[in-house]
C-alpha cells in the first residue's frame, strides 16, 4: 500500500470554512473551488461522488489523498473513541497515524457494489488499523493480561454454578478479594477492555468489533454486512444476559457512540465509574462470548 500523502494543517492560510469549501466542492479537478462552480450550487455530496467515479475509473494518488482528506475527521473521530482509557504514554497522535493507513486501505479496497456505506466500512478499517498497530506495540502489561484471563475463568466458573450472571461480590469471594479490590482490579484491567471486544465478537474468528455485527440500514443486500448473521446473533444473546446496567454501558458506548463521560451523565456517576463499568460489561461479554464459542 502506497504511503499517504501527509495533509498540511493549513492551506495557505485560508479560513477554515474556505478550506472547506475547496475541499467539498472541488469535484475531482485538483483545483480550487472556483466562483463558477460555487455559483452552480455545486453540493460536497455531489463532489465527493463526482471524486468516488473518477478514483474507479482511474485510482490515482492525487483522487485518493482528496478522499483521504475529505474523510480524516472519520479517522480523528475512531481515535479519540480508541483513545479513551488508555495510559497517558499512548499518544493519540500516534494512533490517529495509523488510523490514517485504515483509511487509505478502506478507500483502495472500498467495493460499493456491497452495499455499505463508506463511512462504515472505513471506520471498521480505521479501528482494525489502530487495534493491529497498539497489539504490535504489546502495550497490556503481561500481569495485566493474567489478570484478565483469571477473571475471565472466575466469571465462567460462577456463571456455570450460578446460571446466571454474577454480581460483584460474588466474583469478588469468588477471587478471595474484597469489593474494593475488585474495583481496583477494574481500573488496572480497564487496559485490556479496548482490545478484548474486538479479538471476541467475532468468535475467534476474522477480526471485528461490536459496531461491525449491526446491519447496516442502508445495505442493500444483507450480505453486504461484514459480519453473519450467526455473529450477532451470538452477540444479542451474550448481551442479553448482561446485567440491566452492563447492557445500558455497552448500548451507550458501543451503538449510540457516547463517551464514558457522556455516560456517566445519563447513569449519574463519575466517569472513573463509567470505566469501571465498561471493564465489567467488557470482561463479562468477552467470558460469554468465548463460552458460546468454546474458545
Amino acid at each position: 500500500m502506497t504511503e499517504p500523502t501527509p495533509v498540511p494543517n493549513d492551506a495557505g492560510g485560508a479560513s477554515a470554512d474556505e478550506q472547506a469549501r475547496q475541499r467539498d466542492h472541488s469535484a475531482g479537478n485538483g483545483g480550487p473551488v472556483t466562483t463558477q462552480q460555487l455559483d452552480t450550487g455545486t453540493t460536497a455530496e455531489t463532489a465527493i461522488q463526482a471524486l468516488w467515479r473518477e478514483f474507479a475509473t482511474s485510482p490515482s494518488q492525487r483522487v485518493r489523498d482528496r478522499l483521504v482528506l475529505h474523510y480524516a475527521p472519520l479517522v480523528k473521530y475512531v481515535a479519540g473513541r480508541v483513545g479513551t482509557g488508555l495510559p497517558t504514554h499512548v499518544d493519540v497522535a500516534d494512533l490517529i497515524q495509523s488510523g490514517i493507513f485504515g483509511l487509505v486501505d478502506a478507500i483502495e479496497k472500498f467495493d460499493p457494489e456491497r452495499g455499505l456505506r463508506f463511512e462504515t466500512y472505513a471506520m471498521q478499517r480505521i479501528r482494525g488499523a489502530i487495534l493491529d498497530d497498539l497489539r504490535s506495540q504489546d502495550w497490556v502489561p503481561r500481569v495485566i493480561r493474567s489478570r484478565a484471563r483469571e477473571v475471565e475463568r472466575a466469571l465462567d466458573r460462577l456463571g456455570a454454578r450460578l446460571r446466571r450472571t454474577p454480581t460483584d461480590a460474588e466474583l469478588a469471594t469468588e477471587l478471595g478479594i474484597t469489593l474494593e479490590e475488585l474495583r481496583d482490579l477494574y481500573g488496572q484491567l480497564r487496559l485490556t477492555s479496548v482490545v478484548a471486544l474486538e479479538d471476541l465478537v467475532a468468535a475467534g474468528r476474522d477480526s471485528g468489533s461490536l459496531v461491525d455485527s449491526l446491519p447496516d440500514e442502508d445495505a442493500v443486500d444483507p450480505a453486504a454486512v461484514l459480519v453473519d448473521r450467526d455473529n450477532r446473533r451470538q452477540l444479542a444473546e451474550a448481551i442479553a444476559q448482561l446485567t440491566e446496567r452492563d447492557r445500558i454501558v455497552v448500548s451507550l458506548y458501543y451503538f449510540e457512540s457516547l463517551t464514558l463521560a457522556e455516560i456517566g451523565k445519563v447513569l449519574g456517576v463519575t466517569e472513573s465509574r463509567v470505566s469501571q463499568l465498561h471493564t465489567r460489561a467488557v470482561l463479562r461479554l468477552r467470558a460469554k462470548l468465548v463460552e458460546q464459542a468454546g474458545v
